[in-house]
C-alpha cells in the first residue's frame, strides 16, 4: 500500500475533470473494488478508469518487469488490461455489492474484522451510521445488509 496517496490523488484529479460519486471503495494489495455512480446521461466508466490508471502509472518510476507484449504496446506492468463493470439493478443488488466491496479485506484474510482495514470507505459509512462498528467482525454470519 506504498502508493495509496498517489492512487487517491489520481482519483481526485480524474473526478475533478470527469465527476463521479464514490459509494464504496476498498484497495487491497493486488486489486481494488468500488461502486461509483456517474452523472445522468454519462456511462463512460472506461474513460475514468483509463485516466486513473494513466495518471497513477505515469507518477511511478518504471521499475517493474515488462513482457514483450506490454513493451510492444507501451503498457506498464501495473494494471490488468480490463475491469469488470456491473450495472446495479435495484436496492437489493446495491446492498449486496456494497457488502461485497467492504467484506473483501476479511474475505482475503487480511484482517480479522472489516474495521481494521484502513483502505476502505467502510470507515466513512460506519461514521454515517450505514454500517455498525462490529459489522463483519470475523463472523460471516454477522454480516448485516442495507435495508
Amino acid at each position: 500500500m506504498r502508493h495509496i496517496d498517489l492512487l487517491r490523488e489520481s482519483v481526485r484529479v480524474v473526478r475533478a475533470a470527469h465527476p463521479f460519486i464514490i459509494h464504496a471503495w476498498v484497495v487491497l494489495p493486488e486489486h481494488l473494488h468500488c461502486i461509483i455512480e456517474l452523472p445522468i446521461g454519462d456511462a463512460d466508466f472506461a474513460l475514468r478508469w483509463r485516466l486513473i490508471k494513466s495518471h497513477f502509472s505515469k507518477s511511478l518510476p518504471k521499475t517493474e518487469l515488462l513482457s514483450a507484449t506490454r513493451l510492444r504496446r507501451g503498457e506498464r506492468g501495473i494494471w490488468q488490461r480490463r475491469f469488470w463493470e456491473h450495472l446495479i439493478r435495484d436496492d437489493k443488488d446495491f446492498s449486496a455489492h456494497m457488502d461485497y466491496v467492504h467484506i473483501n479485506p476479511l474475505k482475503h484474510g487480511l484482517v480479522t474484522s472489516v474495521d481494521k482495514w484502513p483502505y476502505s470507505t467502510f470507515h466513512r459509512l460506519m461514521e454515517q451510521g450505514v454500517y455498525p462498528v462490529n459489522w463483519a467482525g470475523g463472523d460471516e454470519n454477522d454480516v448485516r445488509h442495507f435495508d
